[in-house]
């Protein structure tokens, strides 16, 4: 009996350690009304979520974003950009400078869960609520909020009256429910970053003046009665906008009073709307986007996953470009290839955010350097196709791996591991999620090579969308697909600020002399160029990788040393087959994959800048 009692409890045990381990995510399903007075910029909010507890944890509290409270004199996100020595020039001290009509807030006046008041408390842009019955794991509960809020000014993502004059960019609108996963509650005030959102399904009615068009991120499923009501109705006359979105985690809409929307079925069938207001350089450069993000999603489809809902809005609202699931506003008086660079890079947002839902407070290179990536590698294909000037690219990543080079010898660089709102300065947040997030992919295809890459790719969307990958679940895709252990590459691209450093030191008696000079170990691709025209690749792998890629750049002659070069060593000795005076020059990372800490050192013989390589190289 004693033997059954242990062999119970431990398979007890062991099952709850099981579950512990296995992926889990919580579920909010919104249903929002809001009625819309446009004489002071303020709304009444109604909410219902439905939320289910999908965690092996007990909840005793909750927590909710209110997003309008940061556009406050004295908020956090007005005491950041009044320190930092590079403030976000949209913001500075706008906010301080606020009167009271021009603040936004929200402000929560009654919350019950299942029929029942709870207690509650505002901290700036956190709403802690205190449960009276737990949550249990498993257990769906129902949330129902009463609120008011005003939309401040236009200053960062939301608000009325942009600089182009759309009359309200509603993103972050709507008091949101946080994040709760295995690392516990993201209860992150808004200071002025990124965000993480729960999935689930939204249903929105927003009520507003009849002469107001509504763009939003969802499918209007009362396209008939709007224009009926519009047009019967005087300009007073409120009309009920009904939206729905499925299986996203967050909501934005827009309105505005001189919007025009125009319509394009992409070759599969998706709905592109095209939302902006009409003039002179706004009819000539968004006529002539919907043909171009046609072609563009053709691109995206094959190499990033196919966009899986029915439709994507291109409004014109906000203050540069953000992105939210089925919709983006973006800035819009603009010539065409920053529209159209705009506008891939929001909708790029779909599947590196919006589909594969990370934490962007802790991960916000996953985000903006993925998108990055993706970005330049579609605007490179519509160059070559001729839709949008430029020059086309073997390579369309290599100013920004210089880029990520140059900054870092400067000493600002602060790894990758920094949550977003606590990097010190706005550049370091910048180079960090956008630049260097990009030349971590850049330099993973340069590791696995470009077949296994653009696979490996496509299976981390196909296994994590509509989840919340962290940075291990990437790599482990990586990893599996490429057949090489990446485990290092990611330790320290993510927590140092240390790049490769690798130098031709001498050449002699057909050996090449290496040297490593930075402690971060990375395979080399050594090319020898011919007087002859010859080009030969000496590809070195790490000791770390536990292999090698399979594909190489057809266009070198390919030759596989017999060792690997472990991280420790300092120098490693290459025989080459060509005799010196054969020789042209001698080239590592011809391709500009590696972004090495410093070029110059890069070439035999000797150049004294990197610029001078990269036009050596074009040639």
């Amino acid at each position: 009996m004693k033997e059954l009692i242990i062999f119970v409890c431990s398979l007890f045990f062991a099952q709850a350690i099981l579950a512990q381990n296995c992926y889990w995510q919580q579920k909010s399903d919104y249903k929002m009304k809001v009625d819309f007075d446009v004489t002071d910029h303020t709304y009444e909010g109604h909410q219902i979520i439905i939320y289910t507890n999908n965690s092996p944890d007990t909840l005793n509290r909750l927590f909710y974003h209110l997003y309008f409270n940061a556009f406050q004199p004295n908020s956090m996100m007005d005491e950041r950009n009044l320190q930092l020595p590079d403030a976000d020039r949209r913001v500075g001290d706008r906010i301080h400078n606020l009167t009271p009509t021009e603040i936004g807030n929200e402000k929560v006046h009654s919350l019950k869960m299942n029929e029942h008041n709870l207690e509650f408390t505002t901290q700036g842009t956190i709403l802690e609520v205190k449960l009276k019955e737990p949550i249990l794991p498993g257990q769906m509960v129902k949330l129902e909020m009463e609120y008011t809020a005003q939309v401040p000014v236009q200053i960062r993502r939301s608000g009325r009256d942009n600089s182009e004059g759309i009359d309200y960019s509603m993103a972050q609108w709507y008091p949101k429910l946080c994040e709760y996963d295995s690392e516990g509650w993201h209860a992150d005030p808004y200071v002025g970053r990124e965000f993480y959102g729960i999935w689930g399904d939204f249903d929105i009615e927003i009520n507003i003046p009849a002469n107001y068009v509504v763009a939003a991120g969802g499918t209007l499923k009362n396209k008939e009665e709007v224009e009926k009501n519009r047009k019967n109705n005087r300009k007073n006359t409120l009309v009920s906008w009904h939206f729905r979105a499925d299986n996203v985690h967050d909501f934005v809409w827009a309105a505005d009073r001189d919007y025009t929307i125009v319509e394009h079925e992409a070759y599969n069938g998706t709905m592109l709307r095209f939302v902006y207001q009409p003039g002179e350089q706004t009819n000539d450069s968004w006529s002539e986007l919907p043909r171009i993000m046609d072609e563009a999603l053709k691109f995206i489809n094959t190499h990033y996953g196919k966009y899986p809902y029915p439709s994507y809005s291109f409004i014109q609202g906000g203050d540069g470009g953000m992105e939210y699931p089925m919709a983006t506003l973006i800035t819009g008086n603009r010539p065409l290839n920053s529209l159209v660079g705009v506008s891939v890079h929001e909708w790029m947002h779909s599947w590196y955010q919006m589909m594969m839902g990370t934490n962007e407070s802790l991960y916000p290179w996953m985000d903006e350097g993925f998108t990055s990536y993706a970005s330049a590698e579609v605007m490179n294909y519509l160059i070559d196709k001729k839709l949008i000037s430029g020059e086309y690219m073997a390579n369309p990543h290599e100013e920004t791996v210089l880029g990520m080079s140059r900054f870092n010898s400067t000493g600002r660089s602060e790894p990758l591991s920094m949550h977003a709102d606590h990097y010190t300065t706005n550049a370091a947040y910048g180079v960090g999620s956008y630049v260097k997030g990009e030349v971590f992919l850049t330099m993973l295809n340069y590791i696995v090579g470009n077949k296994i890459f653009d696979q490996a790719m496509l299976r981390y969307y196909n296994e994590w969308r509509f989840k919340h990958p962290n940075a291990n679940d990437f790599i482990r895709i990586m990893e599996k697909s490429s057949n090489l252990e990446l485990d290092w590459y990611k330790e320290y691209m993510v927590n140092t600020t240390q790049l490769p450093d690798y130098g031709i030191d001498t050449i002699f008696n057909k050996k090449v002399i290496l040297s490593k000079v930075q402690g971060f170990p990375m395979p080399i691709e050594l090319v020898v160029f011919t007087k002859k025209g010859k080009k030969i690749c000496y590809y070195i792998p790490i000791t770390l990788m536990r292999g090698e890629k399979e594909e190489f750049d057809t266009m070198y002659d390919q030759v596989h040393v017999e060792s690997d070069w472990p991280w420790t060593r300092l120098s490693y000795e290459l025989a080459i087959n060509e005799k010196m005076e054969d020789i042209e020059r001698i080239v590592i990372d011809p391709s500009f994959r590696l972004c090495d800490a410093n070029y110059d050192n890069n070439v035999w013989p000797r150049m004294t800048h990197e610029i001078e390589i990269l036009e050596e190289n074009k040639n």
